[in-house]
């Protein structure tokens, strides 16, 4: 019987094709990634874009005590560095994301592996160093299945080329730095600024576990939007911190029990503090930038270039200052809504209704709405029929911030009209720094900046600079004493067309008053005759000097606050008086750096002689009248519940020497206040945007009631904060002081002086 031949398997042969299959595999790798490399799939980064990989840094705004007030953005990112990442938040983003980031460079054959033979359940294929090269080189997904492997071959590319050029804690930085968290959130520092109201550095573990479980999917996993969704996701990112043996199960499950909290602090360009600074120091860097270049001659970007401009502002007073402000403006307004119901022409008083049509007509020809019916050929009458439809429309509220409701455009219109505006500054005497700006009552309804924008009445905060004007001439003592009787300077001087006789308050006249006195009671003959002996052209080269820059006409009706001037003016004129009769001009810069701190340039305010020393002194001491026993006197408490029992009460109680002025120009269209301190100088305008809205009587109308206590309530949190150092101590004597200023007590002086400024000064 024969044998039958069994053919052995040839293994020479398995092992050849194996080789051949394994080197034409490692050929074909080495070719596409060459193909790659070579941009067949498109174009790869440059060298030098892998050496600078982060770009559209916003530009931040630094305060003076380093709090950030905001940034100008395309995209609102501003890097920080490793070392102000928590651990925390490092360990929960390897542990959800990378687990095995430390051990592989760049693309992780591992977790691809797993990915597709879903091997395991935890993770995907992507690195961090992939979902950089992503973020930062190419973010749009292509729709092809081909496209779609060309662009992943590309990030295995780029991610190998970052591995080779950054070391792993600065992936980790720049990955963080980059990612797109939402609502105006790029990056991890904006991220915890804008959800948690806090530095990264500051962030717990839980707080970072929310940020990290929003990197699988920011708009799904948010955490303002979808917190339960939010909160499960936490959970995972607890689980992997276990699975990983960074924290344990007894810790994940109170984690777990924690309830998910966040304080949502939105960083618009409407949003947040000192918003109309923001936008006035925007107008200043174009200007600067534009006269800055850089080096090579281009210039700074200030939405792209990560620029730190350091303010003069201080974060606490200018949140004090807005906070002062909102309180007194929302009581006021519901004083005025209630007068206003009662008036058949509101928000107007004395005006015919052709004059009210004439007012809305101008509003209505300012919005985008007339701009477009316009352009596209309506009428005058079609676009009023436009504006009286009705809709659904949201709405500035002083309760609720805004609220929706219906209303035509034209109704908008007029309840906007009837809103009153304030603004405050303050700044330091002796060094021009600003330290509070708030320019109206919300950015974000009304852009218009009554600190530097606007320019009203000054009404009697003029009168100081008349006063001032006599004194350094004539070195004339507070304690002078002139008639209070009528006074007429004759037509024809200073270019008088006719005869120019003011009256006082109520046609009250009588006696004799000094000087202290009749700029405590804001008396208007003596002020005439005052003005009548320095000149009315030495008022104006003193106001101007002092800072005012508006037009002065040299009148002598100027005496009565007949000229218009921003708050921002007045404000720097009267801290003229506290720096001993220097002007220094406002600063709001300090410095400004690029995004490596090197500085660009530093700013140094200059200075200049007004008036001597004793002079500025003697104001001073006038103004202190003011707030003793004149139209101020409500400063030392005796006012609580003045607003006819509507205000919950004042109780200022100020008891530290202060020099102010009250002002309040014709129908109470102007409400003013300026209070100095020897290390403050602050200012209060109030107002509505047409003179013809205003309250009817000056008894609410005056700028006692409508600024002063927008300005003692700002004091008020200002000397609470010790760390302010806000001065209660009286203003500095010079050496060898000559000019007479006790005049000892009122019944000395002359007549009793009145509690209540109630002279509109026209």
């Amino acid at each position: 019987m024969s044998k039958k031949k069994i053919n052995k398997p040839n293994f020479n042969t398995y092992l050849k094709v194996f080789w051949t299959l394994f080197l034409l595999s490692v050929l074909g790798v080495f070719v596409i990634f060459t193909m790659v490399n070579m941009g067949a799939f498109g174009k790869l980064p440059t060298f030098e874009e892998l050496e600078s990989p982060e770009k559209n840094f916003a530009s931040e705004i630094i305060s003076s005590d380093g709090v950030t007030l905001g940034k100008y953005f395309r995209e609102n990112r501003t890097p920080v560095r490793f070392d102000d990442l928590p651990q925390s938040l490092v360990d929960a983003l390897v542990a959800t994301e990378d687990e095995r980031f430390f051990e592989h460079s760049g693309i992780d054959f591992y977790a691809i592996a797993r990915a597709i033979g879903k091997l395991g359940r935890n993770g995907g294929g992507s690195t961090i160093t992939q979902q950089l090269a992503k973020q930062i080189f190419h973010k749009r997904e292509n729709a092809s299945l081909l496209k779609k492997i060309g662009q992943k071959l590309k990030e295995w590319v780029i991610a190998v080329k970052l591995e080779k050029q950054y070391t792993k804690n600065e992936i980790i930085t720049m990955y963080l730095n980059k990612y797109d968290f939402l609502y105006n959130a790029i990056g991890i520092r904006s991220a915890s600024r804008i959800y948690f109201n806090k530095e990264p550095k500051e962030l717990n573990l839980e707080e970072s576990a929310v940020l990290v479980g929003m990197a699988k999917n920011p708009s799904l996993y948010n955490p303002k939007r979808f917190p339960k969704k939010a909160k499960k996701r936490r959970a995972t990112v607890f689980g992997q911190l276990e699975r990983n043996n960074l924290i344990t199960e007894q810790e994940k499950d109170s984690l777990n029990a924690l309830p998910l909290e966040i304080e949502y602090t939105p960083e618009g360009h409407s949003d947040g503090h000192a918003t109309y600074f923001r936008e006035y120091l925007r107008s200043y860097l174009k200007k600067w930038i534009k006269n800055h270049p850089k080096a090579d001659g281009t210039n700074y970007s200030l939405y792209s270039d990560g620029l730190k401009i350091f303010v003069t502002l201080d974060s606490r007073m200018q949140q004090y200052a807005e906070e002062a402000l909102k309180d007194h403006m929302s009581n006021l307004q519901r004083i005025f809504f209630k007068e206003q119901s009662k008036n058949e022409t509101a928000p107007f008083y004395d005006l015919e209704d052709a004059q009210i049509d004439k007012i809305i007509w101008r509003a209505i020809s300012n919005t985008d709405r007339y701009k477009t019916l316009h352009s596209k050929g309506f009428t005058k009458k079609q676009i009023l029929k436009n504006f009286s439809k009705s809709r659904k429309m949201k709405v500035f509220d002083w309760n609720q911030g805004s609220k929706d409701t219906i209303l035509s455009p034209y109704d908008s219109i007029k309840y906007y009209k009837s809103f009153l505006h304030s603004g405050l500054l303050a700044m330091e005497p002796n060094t021009g720094h600003i330290k509070a700006w708030v320019g109206g009552i919300d950015h974000k309804y009304f852009k218009y900046d009554h600190v530097k924008q606007g320019t009203r009445q000054v009404g009697s905060t003029f009168k100081p600079f008349v006063y001032a004007s006599a004194i350094n001439e004539f070195r004339i003592s507070p304690c002078e004493k002139y008639p209070n009787t009528p006074y007429t300077i004759p037509q024809g001087k200073y270019g008088l067309p006719e005869d120019w006789t003011p009256k006082n308050a109520g046609d009250k006249y009588g006696g004799e008053l000094t000087l202290k006195q009749a700029l405590a009671k804001s008396i208007n003959v003596i002020t005439a005759r005052l003005i009548d002996r320095v000149g009315p052209s030495t008022v104006v080269h003193l106001a101007k000097k002092s800072g005012i820059t508006s037009r002065i006409k040299p009148y002598p009706s100027i005496a009565l606050g007949s000229i218009d001037a921003s708050l921002y003016d007045m404000v720097g004129a009267y801290a003229m008086f506290a720096n001993k009769g220097f002007r220094v001009n406002q600063t709001m810069v300090m410095r400004i750096e690029d995004r490596n701190g090197s500085v660009l340039q530093r700013f140094v305010p200059t200075s200049e002689e007004v008036m001597s020393e004793e002079a500025a002194y003697a104001v001073l001491d006038l103004l202190k009248g003011v707030t003793k026993e004149g139209s101020g006197v409500r400063l030392r408490g005796k006012w609580g519940n003045y607003l006819e029992n509507e205000a919950t009460g004042y109780p200022y109680e100020f008891t530290n020497p202060i020099a102010g002025k009250t002002g309040t120009t014709q129908n109470q269209s102007d409400g003013w206040f300026m209070g100095v301190v020897p290390n403050l100088a602050v200012g209060v305008w109030t107002g509505a945007d047409e003179r013809a809205t205003h309250f009817k009587e000056i008894t609410l109308g005056q700028g006692a009631t409508m600024s002063l206590p927008t300005w003692a309530l700002f004091m008020k949190k200002c000397y609470a904060d010790e760390t302010l150092s806000i001065s209660q101590e009286d203003f500095e004597q010079p050496e060898n002081f000559s000019i007479p200023i006790d005049c000892g007590s009122p019944q000395d002086q002359g007549e009793e002086p009145s509690l209540i400024e109630t002279n509109p000064e026209f």
